[in-house]
């Protein structure tokens, strides 16, 4: 069982998780690129006291323009500009090791976690698709496999290079002319499979030592690198028995790892559809099913399956002869949740694609706000989950829902802060110590 406090992460899109909420009378098409939406979006989440937020992120056009608003700002850039509008909230931020060099994207990640600091954090993500790797000269996407191996050689370089100045290394001596010490630092001199890297990071070791950590994959290779490196986990689990059976297993590899299981938080999403009654939230839910566009739910769905165009018919269940995961090459744990999900309910592909409307496989919950607080509780108590990324069908409006009416129902029953207290390092709000520098020699008293 778990005890103690819930970790909440703000999972940000522009008008909300579900493919429809751009249709809504209340959203902005245009929020997507709006920064006085984010603002807006972070300082909502920062009065909810929440941990952290997270901007997702990939190298590619992700849908059709006719879908959905498309296209995204650049996350770093953008919360940089959110670290200034904001004073408490973690900014983590997606960024792949396969379509990435590790020297520039230290750098990035260092820079954030000074001007906010000690707030960053980054989501590693391995970066699945043919249209991603095509915008990078490449004919097809690297193997499953071979995207792990280079992100796990990538961590392994960007832990060097924010490590390669001591914490000590500015002396700043004015009057001695001597404003830094060269023993104190480290060039990786790293040549590997994947990368050489020579020399000294250009910028001073942050206020975290580096940014907290996080990984969103669930495959059999996604748990073998969370449990090296990872020290928060976004997972999708669509049951009590799949998440608790994903926490053990992922909290025993990380133990067998060498390292302490409580210094690796698991996050499950969660899409809460919050109305005054029960009956007024499912209302809310099959308004946003409604406002769906089927056809583009089909083809989405046709190539997360890696099936031609035209196999899937609206009022049918999913073919019988789809490959096993092992075959797939793409987003493999996405892939099998996805296909478990519909066999399990036995959806057929029109009531399968209003499931994934709302967030694409993660939890969607239709309820009170007691209700919402409910379902997290047992959730967070029950061995499930550390806290979840809470991911809202509508914004701003979902968010600031949550906040207003589910926080304090988690407050009162003592699973949640009721302010954010002295200034703390994102790393600090998690729970987790402050990383000692590999090159540093100990302190002997």
């Amino acid at each position: 069982m778990t005890t103690g406090q819930l970790h909440l992460n703000a999972f940000l899109m522009n008008t909300g998780h579900h493919e429809a909420s751009w249709r809504l009378p209340e959203s902005d098409p245009f929020a997507h690129v709006s920064l006085d939406h984010f603002i807006h979006l972070a300082r909502i989440a920062e009065r909810g006291t929440f941990d952290s937020l997270f901007l997702a992120d990939g190298p590619q056009l992700w849908s059709s323009l006719a879908q959905r608003p498309a296209g995204a700002l650049e996350p770093l850039t953008l919360l940089t500009a959110l670290a200034t509008a904001t004073e408490h909230i973690g900014l983590i931020a997606t960024a792949s090791t396969s379509y990435n060099s590790p020297y520039n994207l230290a750098r990035k990640f260092a820079s954030l976690d000074i001007i906010s600091g000690g707030r960053a954090g980054w989501n590693i993500v391995t970066t699945a698709g043919k249209e991603a790797a095509r915008n990078f000269g490449l004919e097809h996407e690297p193997a499953h496999a071979d995207r792990y191996a280079r992100a796990g050689e990538f961590l392994d370089v960007a832990l060097k290079l924010w490590d390669s100045w001591e914490d000590d290394a500015i002396v700043g001596d004015k009057a001695a002319g001597v404003w830094g010490d060269d023993t104190k630092i480290h060039p990786p001199r790293h040549q590997g499979t994947y990368f050489s890297v020579e020399g000294a990071l250009n910028v001073p070791r942050t206020p975290q030592g580096y940014p907290l950590l996080v990984q969103a994959g669930s495959s059999e290779d996604g748990k073998a690198f969370a449990s090296r490196y990872a020290e928060a986990v976004f997972t999708a689990q669509q049951t009590i028995e799949d998440a608790r059976a994903f926490y053990t297993d992922l909290k025993s590899r990380t133990a067998a790892a060498g390292r302490d299981p409580d210094h690796i938080k698991v996050l499950p999403g969660i899409v809460p559809v919050i109305g005054a009654t029960e009956a007024e939230a499912l209302a809310k839910e099959r308004e946003l099913e409604e406002h769906i566009v089927h056809h583009h739910g089909v083809a989405n769905l046709e190539r997360l399956l890696q099936l031609p165009a035209g196999s899937l018919e609206l009022d049918r269940l999913l073919p019988s002869d789809l490959p096993p995961e092992s075959a797939v090459e793409g987003a493999k744990s996405r892939y099998t949740l996805v296909v478990e999900l519909a066999r399990r309910d036995r959806l057929t592909v029109r009531q399968l694609i209003g499931r994934l409307g709302g967030g694409r496989g993660h939890l969607t919950f239709a309820g009170t706000p007691e209700q919402v607080a409910d379902a997290i509780e047992t959730w967070f108590t029950q061995g499930a989950a550390d806290g979840f990324n809470i991911m809202p069908p509508v914004l701003p409006s979902g968010l600031d829902t949550f906040v207003d009416h589910v926080v304090p129902i988690l407050r009162t029953r003592g699973l949640l802060r009721t302010e954010y207290g002295p200034r703390q390092t994102l790393r600090e709000r998690y729970g987790l110590p402050r990383p000692a520098n590999q090159y540093a020699q100990p302190v002997h008293a």
